[in-house]
C-alpha cells in the first residue's frame, strides 16, 4: 500500500507506531509528532470528507481517523495522565507520600454522606455539626459543598473525623463521584420508613466504584412505619450484610431529627476505618490535596475550600489548584477562625488564589510563584483545548449543505453563572445529559463563578444564548443591558427547577409532532346538483360533529376514495352554519370535489400538535 500523497508530495507513512496526543489536540500537534506539514494533513482530512483547520482542536474520533489513514496508532492521553506528566516535568510527584514508613503519621478518616433525596443526609450532618444548615437551603437540598471536622471519643481516646458535605440530589451524580475519590469511608443514609430507593442504589454503586468501606445509617427510626430490619434485608441483596447477620458492614439505627445514636454512628466510622484502612500520611512534606469547592467572594476574591491529603499547608505557601494559583494569604477553618497551618485530612478555606478552581481539582504546594503560574497556564490551555474539541460538531462534506439549511440542526446556547464552581459544574453536567432526540443540540458557551456581567450579556447577544444565573443575579449595568437588548436571563435557586425548564425549552425547539384526531362522520343520504357550487351532499351526522373548514376524507364501501378534502360549505336548511352535531341533518360542500354518491361517508378530522413526553 502506497503512502498517501497530497499535491504530489509524499506524506510520511507510519508502520503502526504509537503517537501520543492530548485530548483536543490539533492537526499541527499531530504534524509535529510525525514531522509532516500541517497543511498536508488538512488536505488528507478533506480527502476523508472532514473539514478541519490546522490549528483547530479536534475530537478524539477525528484524530483516530487520521491516524488510521496514515498508519499510526493514536493514543489519546487522559487528562489525569497528562497532568501527571506535566508535574513530572517540574520534578513534582503528586499523590505519593515522601519519606519512609517512619515519616508517616495517622490521620483522621474522610467521610462522604450519600443516599436518596429526602432520606436525611443534610439533617444528619446538621445533627453532627450542631448547626442548622437545612433552614438556609432552598428546596431542602444542599446547594454548596463544604467540609467539616468533628471530634468524638472512642474507647477513651479523642478522635477526629472529616466530613465532605456533598449535595444529595441526583443531579449531582458527578459531584458525588468526585467526592468519593477523596473519601476514605462512605456513610449510606437509608430512611427506615422508605427503605432502599433508586438513588440509594446509585450512591451505593458510587461508593463501590471508589472502593471505599461503607457504614449504613438507618435514619428516621422515630417515624411511624419505620422498619430497620427490612432495610438490612434489602441491602443484603446488594452485598451489604450487617455484622449481626454474619457480615462485615456496620449498621447503626439513628434519628437525625432527635439526635439519637449519633455518637454510635461516629464510633462505627472510626472502628471501620481502624479495621479496614491504613490512614497515614506524611505531615512534613509540601501539602497536596483536593479542592472541595470554590467561589468568588465579593470582599475576598477567589476562595477555595481545600482538603489537605498529605503534607501541611501553611499561610504564605505558593499553591496551584487546577488552573488557579497564588500565595496563601489566609486560611479559615470550618468554624470561620483563622489558622496558620492545616495537616492531613484537614479542610480549610484558602484566600489568595488568582481565580476560581474547579470542584475536584487537585492542589499542590510548589517552591516558586513562577512554577505555579506555568503549571496553571498549561492546565488552563489543556482544559480549553479539550473543551473546544468537545464543542466541535463533526460535519462531513457530504452533509454540509444539509446542515447549513435552516432548521436541520437546532441548538440551544447557554451561559451558566453560579455562586460556586461545584454548583455550576453539576448544573452543566446535568443539562448536557438531557436527551430530547437528535434534532436539537445543547451547547454551553461559557460557564463561570460570580454575578452575571456585561461581557456575559455581550456573548449572549452575539450567539442568541440564554443566561442562567444560579444563586447569583445580574450586576446593575448588566441587568439594564439585558433588558435593553432583550437577552433572556433566568434565575434559579433550586437546581432541578433549572433542569426542568431547560428541558421544556429544548422540547419546544423540536419540530412539532402532530396526530390526527377524528371530529365526526357524516353519511350521505342524497346528492343535490348546483350549477354554482357543484354537487352538495345531503347528510346525516352519524358521530361527533362536522365543522366548516376542517379536513375530510371520503369513504365508499369502507375504502378511502379521496384524501385531503376540505369542508368548504356547511348548511342547515337555508342557513350557513359553522358546525352540525351528531343526529342532525345538513348539507356539505366539498369544494371542487364532486365525485360523491349516496351511502358514501365523509369523515372529518384535524391535525393536533402532540405533546412530547
Amino acid at each position: 500500500m502506497q503512502a498517501p500523497s497530497v499535491g504530489g508530495v509524499m506524506l510520511p507513512r507510519g508502520n503502526g507506531e504509537t503517537v501520543r496526543l492530548s485530548r483536543g489536540a490539533s492537526l499541527t500537534d499531530f504534524a509535529e509528532k510525525i514531522n509532516a506539514n500541517p497543511a498536508s494533513l488538512v488536505a488528507v482530512m478533506m480527502n476523508l470528507g472532514e473539514m478541519v483547520t490546522a490549528t483547530q482542536s479536534v475530537s478524539d474520533e477525528t484524530l483516530q481517523l487520521l491516524g488510521d489513514e496514515m498508519n499510526y496508532t493514536v493514543q489519546i492521553v487522559s487528562p489525569e495522565e497528562e497532568d501527571r506528566e506535566l508535574l513530572e516535568s517540574f520534578s513534582i510527584e503528586f499523590g505519593e507520600d515522601e519519606g519512609g514508613e517512619e515519616a508517616l503519621m495517622s490521620r483522621p478518616p474522610v467521610v462522604t454522606v450519600m443516599g436518596h433525596v429526602d432520606h436525611g443526609k443534610t439533617r444528619l450532618l446538621d445533627a453532627i455539626r450542631k448547626t442548622n444548615v437545612v433552614a438556609g437551603e432552598a428546596g431542602g437540598i444542599t446547594q454548596h459543598i463544604g467540609a467539616y471536622q468533628v471530634a468524638t471519643e472512642v474507647n477513651g481516646e479523642d478522635r477526629a473525623i472529616t466530613f465532605i458535605d456533598t449535595p444529595g440530589h441526583e443531579a449531582f451524580t458527578a459531584m458525588r463521584a468526585r467526592g468519593a475519590k477523596s473519601t476514605d469511608i462512605a456513610i449510606l443514609v437509608v430512611a427506615a420508613n422508605d427503605g432502599v430507593m433508586p438513588q440509594t442504589i446509585e450512591a451505593l454503586n458510587h461508593a463501590k466504584a471508589a472502593d471505599v468501606p461503607i457504614v449504613v445509617a438507618v435514619n428516621k427510626i422515630d417515624v411511624e412505619g419505620a422498619d430497620p430490619t427490612k432495610v438490612r434485608g434489602q441491602l443484603t441483596e446488594f452485598g451489604l450484610v450487617a455484622e449481626e447477620y454474619g457480615g462485615d458492614t456496620m449498621f447503626v439505627d439513628i434519628s437525625a431529627r432527635q439526635g439519637t445514636n449519633i455518637e454510635q454512628l461516629l464510633e462505627a466510622v472510626v472502628l471501620t476505618a481502624d479495621a479496614s484502612l491504613d490512614l497515614r500520611a506524611n505531615p512534613e512534606q509540601d501539602a497536596q490535596g483536593i479542592a472541595i469547592e470554590a467561589h468568588l467572594d465579593k470582599g475576598r476574591g477567589a476562595v477555595a475550600t481545600v482538603l489537605v491529603q498529605r503534607g501541611t499547608l501553611r499561610v504564605g505557601d505558593t499553591m496551584v489548584a487546577g488552573d488557579a494559583y497564588g500565595r496563601v494569604r489566609a486560611m479559615l477553618d470550618d468554624k470561620g477562625e483563622n489558622v496558620e497551618e492545616a495537616g492531613p485530612s484537614t479542610p480549610v478555606l484558602v484566600l489568595g488564589l488568582t481565580n476560581v478552581p474547579g470542584a475536584g481539582d487537585n492542589f499542590l504546594v510548589v517552591d516558586e510563584d513562577r512554577t505555579a503560574r506555568q503549571i496553571a497556564e498549561k492546565r488552563a490551555a489543556r482544559e480549553r483545548n479539550a473543551a473546544f474539541a468537545k464543542r466541535v460538531r463533526r460535519v462531513s462534506l457530504e452533509d454540509l449543505d444539509k446542515v447549513l439549511k435552516a432548521g436541520e440542526i437546532q441548538q440551544l446556547n447557554l451561559i451558566i453563572k453560579g455562586d460556586a464552581s461545584g454548583s455550576v459544574e453539576a448544573l452543566e453536567s446535568s443539562l448536557l445529559q438531557l436527551d430530547v432526540g437528535e434534532e436539537v443540540d445543547i451547547r454551553v458557551l461559557h460557564r463561570g463563578v460570580g454575578a452575571v456581567t456585561e461581557s456575559d450579556i455581550d456573548l449572549a447577544m452575539g450567539s442568541d444564548a440564554i443566561v442562567i444565573g444560579f444563586n447569583v443575579r445580574a450586576a446593575g449595568r448588566a441587568a439594564q443591558m439585558a433588558e435593553r437588548e432583550g437577552v433572556d436571563v433566568r434565575y434559579y435557586s433550586v437546581i432541578y427547577q433549572a433542569i426542568e425548564e431547560i428541558e421544556a425549552a429544548l422540547k419546544g425547539m423540536l419540530k412539532p409532532e402532530y396526530e390526527e384526531v377524528e371530529l365526526g362522520t357524516a353519511e350521505i343520504r342524497e346528492v343535490f346538483r348546483s350549477s354554482k357550487l357543484g354537487n352538495i351532499a345531503g347528510v346525516l351526522i352519524r358521530s361527533g360533529e362536522v365543522k366548516r373548514n376542517t379536513k375530510a376524507r371520503l369513504l365508499r364501501d369502507g375504502k378511502v376514495i379521496a384524501e385531503n378534502l376540505n369542508i368548504e360549505g356547511l348548511r342547515r336548511f337555508k342557513d350557513d352554519v359553522t358546525e352540525i352535531r351528531e343526529g342532525f341533518e345538513g348539507g356539505i360542500n366539498l369544494g371542487n370535489f364532486n365525485d360523491i354518491k349516496v351511502d358514501d361517508v365523509i369523515a372529518t378530522y384535524e391535525m393536533r400538535e402532540k405533546p412530547r413526553a
